[in-house]
């Protein structure tokens, strides 16, 4: 402790130079507290702030640097809305496709399902068309030429079996003597009696035999063929 205090008594002796007006002395390093090393800038502020002061922010963006950023996002908005104008076009192409082929298969279906039904009712009327044609003509070719009741009574006692026995022939009072003078060598060849009846329609003929009977009347006639042409259609017309 001695030694502290004559070497603190050493660092106050007087200055050697009368003369000199200031006082100086040296320091020692235990004696200083806070201390910092001076450097421009940090001229009133405490010792090691300087060093704890944020960096200032970077300059902004130039105009030019700017305009082109805005360039470049116009120009990326364009293209991403070309390509979404692009699959929604195609997104729209593809169901309208889809909706017309739907639609063509829906109307091909129904044209079918209308061919069908007119092909049906073809059918039945191309049929019907031809009788009504067909009874037409038979009607008027009776009127003009009755002499054809005379063919359909000798094929009508010609496809009795030739066992049949007492043969009579019915026809109309007016196709009586037509069948009596054109068929007379066969309705004596099969010993056949020709009788006038006034239900015979003209133009057609009954024969009746032990052996059976043939009904070659007109209207039987008629429902035979109609029949194998599908239809029902009388001969006589009925007044509805």
């Amino acid at each position: 402790m001695s030694s502290n205090l004559s070497r603190r008594a050493l660092h106050n002796v007087p200055s050697p130079n009368p003369e000199r007006p200031s006082y100086a002395r040296f320091i020692p390093r235990e004696e200083l507290r806070d201390f910092a090393t001076w450097s421009p800038g940090g001229f009133g502020e405490p010792p090691g702030r300087a060093a704890q002061r944020p960096p200032e922010p970077p300059p902004g963006p130039t105009p030019e640097q700017t305009a082109a950023a805005a360039d470049a996002a116009r120009q990326q908005g364009y293209e991403q809305g070309y390509r979404d104008g692009l699959a929604a076009l195609e997104g729209f192409k593809q169901s309208h496709a889809q909706q017309t082929r739907a639609e063509l298969v829906q109307f091909m279906h129904a044209l079918d399902a209308e061919f069908d039904g007119l092909h049906a009712e073809l059918s039945a009327a191309v049929p019907r068309i031809a009788l009504q044609l067909a009874r037409q003509v038979l009607r008027s070719e009776l009127q003009l030429a009755p002499q054809h009741v005379t063919t359909v009574a000798t094929e009508a006692v010609e496809a009795l079996l030739h066992s049949a026995r007492h043969i009579t022939v019915l026809v109309h009072p007016q196709d009586l003597p037509l069948v009596a003078e054109a068929a007379q060598e066969t309705l004596q060849a099969r010993g056949a009696r020709l009788v006038a009846h006034a239900q015979i329609a003209r133009g057609g003929c009954r024969v009746e035999s032990d052996a059976g009977s043939i009904d070659a009347r007109i209207a039987a006639r008629w429902a035979q063929a109609a029949a194998a042409l599908g239809s029902d259609m009388p001969w006589e017309e009925t007044l509805t």
